[in-house]
């Protein structure tokens, strides 16, 4: 494991919490060996050098109790946007669950997103936090297909075990859900897929499924030469037809777009599952009081 400098670890307040009603972020890694064949972090944008190293900030424990003494706010801290806060890695080094030690310390919030079981190691400390402010896990699952699942993502839990994963936070009073998405053109993009999602999140006590209504990726430079060549790789001869459906466009839509939305709402409906983000944010927040997680 290679360690990095950083001069903070937890960014500033944000008012407009849109993102599923997080107010921090916070990046405990840096870099990620997932190897999920369509990572937006990849990007040119993000300046991320050997993106598949996984580095871990120096002292970061210390930085995150110095970052939140110095909050003038409460609210709820966001992990995930740009590396899983359960990486391999984390089962030894124990930097995320350190982090929601301190967090429940200082009263704040948290909102995760991963791709991995291992949250349920630390579902103790979860269940702590939620006695005083909002905990939302939110579980990034694409494919209800677990073959499908190792070629796209290949390093991470399967997607029948992030499934259980959910059920397990949920059945401890969590609230806890889907990440549907990518949802890769050409790959994932049936109805047959969407109904098997949301079917299988409802079997295992899912509140929430949130997506996109266009169900497509999108692609960036540098981002979108890796997942070229990962097509290649996996699905000789689909690369050719993602660059005469989209060309160099950044949104890749779906071409059955409306139809997946149409499915997928319907679906939602029917199992009680909530999709629209205002909705998750306000359910998640329920109970707690803007003013409870936005004051000291």
């Amino acid at each position: 494991m290679q360690y990095i400098d950083a001069k903070t670890i937890i960014s500033e307040y944000r008012t407009e919490n849109e993102w599923f009603g997080a107010n921090y972020n916070m990046n405990i890694y840096k870099g990620c060996n997932h190897g999920c064949i369509y990572c937006d972090s990849r990007s040119e944008c993000y300046q991320v050098e050997n993106f598949d190293q996984v580095r871990a900030k120096n002292n970061a424990l210390t930085l995150i109790e110095r970052d939140l003494k110095s909050k003038t706010k409460k609210g709820v801290v966001g992990s995930g946007a740009m590396s899983d806060p359960y990486n391999p890695f984390e089962k030894e080094l124990c930097l995320t669950r350190g982090a929601l030690a301190l967090l429940h310390r200082y009263g704040f919030g948290v909102c995760l997103f991963t791709k991995s079981d291992l949250i349920l190691r630390d579902l103790d400390l979860l269940c702590e936090i939620s006695r005083h402010s909002p905990v939302l896990a939110a579980i990034t699952i694409t494919t209800s297909d677990d073959a499908l699942s190792k070629k796209l993502e290949r390093n991470v839990s399967l997607s029948s075990e992030r499934f259980k994963a959910i059920k397990g936070l949920s059945d401890a009073g969590l609230f806890a859900g889907v990440l549907l998405m990518p949802v890769l053109p050409f790959i994932e993009d049936t109805p047959e897929n969407i109904r098997s999602i949301v079917r299988m999140a409802h079997d295992h006590h899912a509140r929430f499924i949130y997506a996109t209504p266009h169900f497509g990726v999108t692609l960036r430079t540098n981002q979108r030469e890796w997942y070229y060549n990962k097509l290649d790789l996996l699905f000789p001869g689909l690369k050719e037809q993602y660059i005469k459906t989209f060309g160099n466009e950044y949104a890749c839509s779906s071409p059955r777009s409306k139809q997946l939305w149409s499915v997928f709402t319907q679906e939602c409906d029917r199992y009680g599952i909530l999709y629209r983000m205002d909705d998750i944010i306000k359910t998640t927040q329920k109970g707690y009081g803007y003013e409870q997680i936005s004051l000291f």
